[in-house]
């Protein structure tokens, strides 16, 4: 199974389906189980948590690269080989990640930054999200170690249970209680995954706390890659999902923060999927770009973003025909979606698929100097919508924001399609 592209893409999506099911479940639960200002609030602690989730600055990418050629063989005899000791190193990085995002969310909620009258519930979810730092390592050290379909499948079963105990919440269970018993069960997960890690690599519990070792090296060989890589990673999260707060700051309406978490849903969907096709190819996208094989390259590039497009017609599709009502039943009926705002939607949409390609793949050949120029743009873009919307049509904000957000995406869609045609010319 491992070695099929087929089989590994279709457990993929499987696995990206449950992962989807989760987000919109969440919204789903939380707007029916929390008052709308509540819910507003939340939205905000999705948005901080989806930025602390960011924030490993393309850490686990460089290491499955770095194990990946270990565990082949590739790096015997590299005075910059991997060394185990490395993974203890980067697992106290993504702790320290954790744990500082969730000292900023306790001031936050001490000073009334994000206000809510249930604070335990908003850092049990805090915690719950950012289990997928942890998540992140293993998921790639099993990649790197030929562990693919072992991982898809324990997320896979992880993702059932934690959906289970989410919408448990519909039925009386505490939402805390269902919480908590998420935290768990994901804990249990990550480690049975990364104890396999551990296994496979015939790690001793010394690799894990011999930080200066392992810091060492982590500093030697990674500082190269990680300051483009961390630019370009922080560059993204915000241009994504700088407009909760800039919307929030530019009105106390409602609707326009739901309209954007509608559109971040949609994108994530279609994010997510393009993803795992493109992970599924990757391999022999790596392999042709390394050996040369330019017309092999066009060929599997071709492939990726007719797929991407697929899928993005398809999510269109959907939306224009059923999107009013499914922004209804997401959102409890608290607010509307009008044609024209669907429009936008698909448009930005469309130019996403090839862009998110282009990231994916270009990520996997450690072009990250090139992703950080690309990225400024749609940063740029991100940032200035939401004021010029409010500045320049104030009356109709929220449709003028998701013009410029929109307008902003094919932009950069079209920088990415430049890129992408000179990479096959190379």
């Amino acid at each position: 199974m491992e070695a099929s592209a087929r089989i590994l893409a279709l457990v993929k999506l499987a696995n990206v389906g449950l992962i989807l099911i989760w987000g919109f479940a969440v919204t789903f639960v939380f707007v029916r189980a929390l008052p709308l200002a509540e819910f507003q609030s939340f939205l905000l602690l999705v948005a901080f948590g989806n930025f602390t989730i960011s924030a490993e600055f393309g850490l686990t990418s460089i290491i499955y690269a770095r194990l990946r050629r270990h565990w082949l063989g590739g790096s015997e005899g590299d005075i910059g080989a991997f060394r185990l000791e490395e993974m203890g190193v980067l697992f106290l990085f993504l702790g320290l990640i954790v744990a500082g995002g969730t000292i900023i969310l306790l001031v936050a909620l001490a000073a009334g930054w994000i206000g809510t009258a249930m604070p335990l519930l908003f850092i049990l979810f805090f915690l719950s999200a950012c289990l997928n730092l942890p998540g992140l390592l293993a998921k790639r050290a099993l990649a790197a170690v030929d562990g693919n379909f072992l991982w898809e499948a324990l997320d896979c079963g992880r993702r059932v249970v934690t959906i289970a105990l989410l919408l448990s919440i519909l039925v009386g269970l505490d939402p805390r209680l269902s919480l908590a018993l998420q935290l768990l069960v994901s804990l249990l997960v990550i480690g049975w995954a990364i104890a396999h890690v551990h296994h496979r690599l015939g790690m001793r519990p010394r690799h894990w706390i011999a930080f200066r070792v392992g810091g060492g090296h982590v500093r030697s060989h990674y500082l190269r890659d990680i300051g483009a890589s961390a630019a370009f990673t922080v560059s993204d999260i915000i241009a994504y999902n700088a407009p909760y707060f800039t919307i929030a700051l530019a009105t106390g309406d409602a609707r326009p923060m739901l309209l954007f978490d509608f559109f971040f849903k949609m994108s994530r969907s279609l994010s997510m999927l393009v993803r795992a096709l493109v992970e599924a190819a990757l391999p022999r996208i790596t392999r042709a770009y390394h050996a040369g094989d330019v017309v092999r390259l066009r060929q599997l590039l071709g492939r990726a973003l007719g797929a991407a497009m697929v899928f993005a017609l398809a999510l269109s599709a959907l939306l224009l025909g059923a999107g009013d009502r499914l922004f209804a039943i997401l959102f409890d009926g608290r607010a509307s979606i009008d044609r024209a705002d669907l429009i936008l939607i698909v448009v930005a949409l469309l130019a996403l698929a090839l862009l998110c390609v282009s990231v994916y793949v270009q990520a996997a050949l450690g072009r990250f100097s090139h992703l950080l120029a690309r990225s400024l743009p749609f940063l740029a873009g991100s940032l200035l919508s939401v004021p010029l919307a409010r500045l320049l049509w104030p009356d109709r904000f929220d449709l003028a924001f998701l013009g410029l957000y929109a307008l902003t995406l094919l932009l950069a869609a079209a920088l990415h399609a430049v890129s992408l045609r000179r990479l096959v010319r190379r």
